[in-house]
């Protein structure tokens, strides 16, 4: 609040500018970013308020937005409700993702012909508080899909420069990871290596609901089933119902199926497990002795290009 005074006019009118509205917290698409490591000891972040408008009608100046940068794939949750607030999908979008209050109102706003002399303002809106996730959904052209064990991690550490833990026991994958798959010509194709799901998984068995929602970002799914297990034709029928408890959606991605370590099979044997494979693209790998591996790549560029 305030009132026009000068040695020429004792009695002026209200000159009380507009606050300036608080700053802004503002998710950012980045396509160089791949996680939110950056972010991992940044567990306060604190946005200017609005400054004060002053006399002569002068308004106060916004405060400085913040922007925090995340990759392509990051949803922002409310951590009491859990409801989804925002999705970042695209690099360079923008979304005001907590807003500033809006700037207060000087008394030159309430003047008027019968009420010329308003001896108030009105203040700002006060700033918001709370707590925050930020999730990240993996983004990868290919998906590994398959038990606990299946050779999904040695396959992924084949075929690009990522170096996931590796060991003969269930779970030792207890974390997403990405790889880049070199193909011709300077291509590449980006590979996720999901840690394994398990029947039930839909309901959260095993690791199962903290991966499956990563499944759910990739183009094709790579259904990596052993040579060596009992029924193939089981497995991938229990793989693909665990994928369709959880989002039905999932199964109108495109499909290959790869039967890996059958370096332990003969041609004989070989022949025999051919003829009871399921009716989906597959292709015979072993990440041991390389075999099948530029086959499958061949397979995985056609699908992509082709979808």
């Amino acid at each position: 609040m305030h009132f026009h005074r000068t040695k020429g006019n004792p009695h002026g009118g209200p000159d009380g500018g507009n606050g300036g509205r608080g700053a802004h917290i503002i998710l950012k698409g980045n396509n160089q970013f791949w996680t939110l490591l950056h972010l991992k000891y940044t567990k306060h972040i604190l946005a200017d308020n609005g400054e004060s408008g002053s006399k002569n009608l002068r308004t106060g100046a916004d405060g400085n937005d913040v922007i925090i940068e995340v990759p392509l794939g990051t949803i922002a949750r409310d951590a009491e409700t859990g409801a989804v607030e925002c999705e970042i999908t695209e690099h360079g979008e923008t979304i005001v993702w907590i807003p500033g209050g809006r700037g207060g109102m000087g008394n030159d706003h309430f003047k008027s012909a019968t009420f010329q002399a308003p001896k108030f303002a009105q203040p700002g809106e006060p700033g918001i508080e709370g707590w925050k996730i930020l999730e990240l959904k993996l983004l990868a052209d290919v998906g590994l899909v398959g038990f606990p064990n299946a050779g999904k991690s040695t396959l992924l550490s084949v075929l690009s420069a990522a170096k996931p833990e590796i060991a003969n026991y269930p779970f030792t994958t207890l974390r997403p990871n990405l790889g880049i798959v070199s193909y011709h010509d300077n291509k590449s194709f980006v590979m996720a290596d999901i840690p394994g799901i398990i029947e039930g998984a839909s309901e959260g068995k095993g690791l199962g609901l903290r991966f499956l929602k990563h499944i759910e970002r990739n183009s094709a799914l790579l259904f990596l089933i052993p040579a060596d297990c009992d029924n193939i034709q089981k497995e991938y029928d229990i793989l693909l119902n665990e994928l369709k408890q959880y989002n039905p959606e999932l199964l109108d991605k495109e499909r290959i199926l790869a039967i890996s370590k059958s370096d332990l099979l003969d041609e004989e044997l070989m022949d025999d497990v051919k003829k009871n494979l399921p009716d989906v693209n597959s292709v015979f790998i072993s990440s041991h002795t390389k075999q099948g591996l530029m086959k499958l790549k061949d397979l995985i560029w056609k699908i992509l290009n082709e979808s």
